[in-house]
């Protein structure tokens, strides 16, 4: 029988779902942080963890390689998850997408120059307001682009906002409240569909729990 492979994102979305997989009684065998397989059993027979970039965990569940997945909205917002089943908002790994921008500086009229690694969310969230942007796509350190005048304002997302702050940065506008999801392959919800049900409502479980303040 196949095993079942959950795609989980690097970073905070990771340390967050491990005690919340665990929880669902799903523990990755070995220590994750110093393992160099790329593809890791669990404690749970039949399912298995693979760690990849938030961003290509839509592609991976997409494209077969891994049945379900955990990653942020914004990754899904922004990639289309039009092809996935997102039948559980884990509700951990949470922040907010914002437009920021200079402290006390308007923004000006007409068109804007946005600096974000979110140019299709960027470009829903002007048009809705009737702004024209020009968009630049960057990868990090999204906060110098208006301090070195490259951009007018910035979409990123904000945990808690020093680092905007340090940066002579303030929030504007509320684009999205943002927090980690769990995907599903569509076709392998038909193909394994007691299989994956059954872990779904494990994992849905474990996050009501988490919501309610108990612990595994």
């Amino acid at each position: 029988m196949q095993a079942l492979t959950i795609a989980l994102a690097k970073g905070r979305i990771l340390r967050e779902a491990l005690p919340l997989l665990a929880a669902a009684g799903i523990e990755p065998a070995e220590d994750l942080a110093r393992s160099r397989r790329l593809i890791v059993e669990t404690t749970r027979p039949g399912v298995r963890l693979v760690v990849v970039r938030a961003a290509d965990v839509p592609a991976y569940v997409e494209h077969g390689g891994a049945h379900l997945g955990v990653t942020g909205a914004d990754v899904l917002m922004e990639h289309g998850a039009e092809t996935l089943y997102e039948p559980v908002d884990l509700g951990i790994a949470r922040c907010r997408l914002m437009v920021a921008a200079p402290a006390g500086r308007l923004l000006p009229p007409g068109r804007l120059r946005v600096a974000t690694k979110y140019p299709r969310i960027a470009r829903r969230h002007f048009a809705a307001e009737g702004r024209h942007v020009d968009l630049i796509k960057l990868y990090g350190s999204m906060e110098l682009a208006p301090l070195v005048g490259m951009a007018d304002c910035i979409v990123d997302l904000v945990e808690t906002g020093r680092t905007l702050a340090a940066n002579g940065l303030e929030p504007r506008a509320l684009v999205a409240e943002i927090s980690a999801r769990l995907v599903v392959n569509r076709a392998a919800h038909k193909l394994h569909h007691p299989r994956v049900e059954a872990l779904v409502a494990r994992i849905a479980q474990a996050a009501a729990g988490r919501a309610r303040g108990e612990t595994a």
